[in-house]
Formats: structure tokens, sequence, C-alpha cells
């Protein structure tokens, strides 16, 4: 590398390393989404660094979401809060191009969701549980194409993320949403349902059904077992389908 690019190197990481030391300094000051930051005058003299630096590292911040830029009267910059949906998003361009397979999710499944389903029993409200029953209404009969098996197959994979939202435990949570998110995004963009699977359906509704009860009671050991089996099951099930359905995309 020449002498230019090293220079270009150290200013591109500079608003880096400003927009980290900014970072830094909300955390040590305490503040919350919300709160107004300092100018940027006051930024340049706080920080030592040029206008341009300040400007791109608070570039740097609003794309991360961590900063909210509002103008008219009474705008300014303030703390951003960044929302589920968009670090879900950041994380899983990073795993874009990582070819994940359904063997990778649920291997991560199995080890997250059987723990989730065992701190929420005798935790959920009567309000929270009817939820999740209410969710399971919209496949209470099995798929009779293609579409439909889709449809109700998206909507079994909102039941185990509002299980996720329901946990106190915010990073268990995350991760299992993000899980379901991309088994989402994957039944939609990879066809994985080409047509009906009755066992899918029926034991998959049997699994949730009896979660719910397993939660109503308070018996964590058969929550665990009993989401453990559901991902198995799944995962068996799903892996079935991914194969058939790459068999048809070589065959095509």
């Amino acid at each position: 590398m020449s002498h230019g690019e090293n220079l270009d190197a150290t200013r591109r990481s500079r608003p880096v390393r400003v927009a980290e030391a900014i970072k830094d300094w909300v955390v040590e000051k305490g503040l919350k989404p919300g709160d107004r930051l300092p100018g940027e005058s006051e930024l340049i003299a706080r920080f030592g660094m040029a206008k341009s630096t300040i400007r791109e590292a608070m570039r740097l911040l609003q794309a991360q979401g961590l900063v909210v830029t509002k103008t008219g009267p009474g705008g300014g910059n303030f703390v951003g809060q960044v929302s589920t949906d968009r670090a879900q998003a950041l994380l899983a361009n990073y795993f874009y191009f990582k070819k994940l397979s359904i063997k990778d999710i649920y291997q991560v499944r199995i080890a997250l969701e059987p723990e989730l389903a065992a701190s929420l029993a005798g935790q959920l409200s009567e309000a929270q549980l009817d939820e999740l029953a209410t969710i399971m209404i919209s496949y209470a009969t099995p798929a009779e194409n293609a579409a439909e098996e889709r449809a109700q197959h998206i909507a079994s994979l909102r039941f185990h993320a509002r299980l996720a939202e329901f946990g106190e435990n915010a990073l268990l949570g995350f991760f299992v949403a993000f899980l379901t998110q991309i088994l989402t995004d994957l039944t939609v963009y990879q066809r994985l349902y080409s047509e009906p699977n009755r066992e899918l359906w029926q034991q998959g509704r049997a699994h949730q059904s009896n979660l719910i009860s397993a939660l109503r009671a308070g018996d964590a050991e058969a929550a665990r077992a009993i989401m453990q089996e559901h991902m198995l099951m799944a995962s068996r099930l799903m892996e079935d389908q991914e194969a058939v359905v790459m068999k048809r995309f070589i065959s095509e």
C-alpha cells in the first residue's frame, strides 16, 4: 500500500474513531434516547476535530440509528434508539452472503427456544396467552394450496416472534426473533412451501397448543420439552422441504 493509500485510510478511520468517542461520551453522561446532543461547535471543541470530521462522524451515527436529526424550531441532534427491526436488518446484512442453511438456523433455534419457553412458564398474563391462541386461529385448518401453506407458516413463525417479545431477557428474545425473521424471508424468497405439508401443520399446532397449556400451568420443564420436540420436528421436516426445493431448482 502506498503512502497516499495509507493517508486515505487514516482519514477514513478518523470519523469512525470520533463516532466511537461520541458514543462513549453519551454513555458516560448517562444520556437517554431523546436527549439533545451538543451543537456542532461544542463537539468540535470537545473532540478537537475539524468540522468535516465531526459532520462525517455524525452521519455515521445517524446511519446506525444512534443519532436522530430534527429540523425546524427546537431542532438539532438527539440521541436515537435503534429499533429491533433496524438492528435485525443490519445483522441480516452480515449474513447475506453466508449461505445459511435450514440446518444452521435450526441448530441455533433448538438451543435457544426451549430455554425461552421455560423462562416464560407461569410468567405470561391471560391476555398474552390469549394473543398466542389468537395467532393460531389463522392456521386452524390445514392449507389447501401453496399460497395458504406459506401464509400459515409465516403466521406460525409470528407465534414464536411474540414469545420472544414476551421474555425479559432482551438478548435471548432478540436472537429468537431474528431467527424467525430469517425463516420468514426464506419461506417467501426460496418458496420453501410449494405444496401443503399436513404433518408439519398437525404436529406444529399440537405442540403450540400444548405449549400454551404448559406456560399457563407454570410448568417450565414441560414447556422446555415441548418446544424442543417442536424444534426437532420442524427442523427435520423443513430440511426435507429445502431438499425438495433445491432438487426442483437444479432440475429447472
